[in-house]
């Protein structure tokens, strides 16, 4: 097409660009959140980076006239394509311009790249870490910046990828809890119930013995993804060591819970405070002046983000679920935070869903993951 070039990043200047297209994008858009670059870059040049080393993967920008108008990154899971016997890619990170023609090239430059490695379907947006980080496209809710590691674009994304033929794969939602007008005291008798009952109890996460948590977290882990679930499975003992590495100057050992049976793991969830609230002043720069303000600011965090809960299949309908969010949500008012997200659910997942409502939940936002057909 005349003006408009696809250039497959190859090199170090090239991964600065796909970065920092972004900022052109989001331009005097007050809901978005800047990522740091650097975290970024890390991220993109494949450093504790599970994604990455599941297959092989590329990233392409398009330049219209010599000025960048978009771009994506693609790859294929090899490791989740051979557990799941499927064959099929991923898209990430897409950002572009409000022009059908622009984005439809993108495109192309992808499904040609995954035509070629044989793959059949591609699916996305998927996390580019292949955790739950900018988990697909918002689709509703876009009265307000996004949560911790929650996707945030222009509304007109959904469109652009309509019309360039993909179609609706799953839906995640996002819950919203007003902490300033949850009751949460009614919830505690039959907690305190459920607890004694079913015989298990729920713990904050203790750091001295690091190693021995995150063990039980695999074991639950191994024993409560459900084989349904055709995009997740159990993240090896060294994803899990990666996944807290990347966390561990974020996380909060308060907002991070562990049920237990005697000494047998059953359940746990992982909440962080809502960085986002610091992030959004620091334009991508955490040094040399973004760290005092990053010191500053993360004081007065008022939120936070339940990432992940899980609970064994033995225990699912003994109130573990609900007895692992009271105690995170207790903490978070306790710590004087005014409100917390849940997110993102599956839309299939009806129990979470039904726990999170009954929690005093609000659905507020949503996301959603698409796929096209490539045969």
């Amino acid at each position: 097409m005349p003006g408009i070039d696809i250039v497959e990043i190859k090199d170090r200047q090239g991964l600065k660009k796909f970065i920092d297209f972004a900022w052109d994008i989001y331009k005097g858009d007050s809901c978005w959140v800047p990522p740091l670059k650097s975290d970024m870059m890390d991220t993109l040049v494949g450093k504790n980076n599970p994604l990455f080393k599941s297959g092989p993967h590329t990233l392409f920008m398009v330049y219209r006239y010599g000025k960048p108008a978009g771009r994506i990154l693609t790859g294929i899971n090899e490791n989740l394509n051979k557990k799941k016997n499927r064959n099929e890619g991923y898209i990430s990170l897409f950002e572009c311009v409000d022009d059908e023609e622009i984005s439809c090239a993108l495109f192309d430059a992808v499904l040609s790249w995954l035509k070629a490695c044989g793959v059949t379907c591609v699916k996305g947006p998927v996390s580019p870490t292949n955790g739950d980080d900018y988990r697909g496209l918002l689709v509703e809710g876009f009265d307000g910046p996004p949560v911790l590691m929650n996707s945030y674009n222009p509304p007109y994304y959904v469109s652009l990828f309509e019309k360039s033929g993909f179609k609706k794969y799953l839906d995640l939602y996002a819950y919203y809890y007003d902490l300033s007008i949850i009751d949460l005291d009614r919830y505690a008798r039959p907690v305190e119930y459920a607890m004694k009952r079913y015989d298990f109890r729920v713990e904050p996460i203790k750091l001295k013995y690091i190693e021995r948590e995150m063990l039980d977290i695999k074991q639950v882990l191994d024993a409560a993804m459900p084989e349904e679930w055709e995009d997740l499975t159990p993240p090896s003992l060294e994803e899990i060591k990666a996944e807290a590495r990347k966390l561990r100057h974020l996380a909060d050992p308060n907002l991070i819970y562990i049920a237990r049976n005697g000494c047998r793991p059953i359940g746990f969830s992982v909440a962080l405070p809502d960085y986002n609230q610091v992030l959004r002043h620091l334009n991508g720069r955490i040094f040399p002046w973004g760290f005092l303000k990053f010191l500053w600011l993360k004081r007065k965090i008022s939120g936070g983000r339940l990432f992940v809960l899980f609970v064994i299949p033995e225990y699912r309908k003994k109130a573990v679920s609900s007895a692992i969010l009271f105690k995170t949500l207790q903490a978070a008012k306790a710590r004087g935070y005014i409100y917390g997200e849940g997110s993102t659910i599956g839309e299939t997942n009806t129990s979470m869903k039904r726990d999170a409502e009954g929690m005093g939940g609000k659905h507020y936002r949503t996301y959603r993951i698409f796929y096209k057909d490539l045969t």
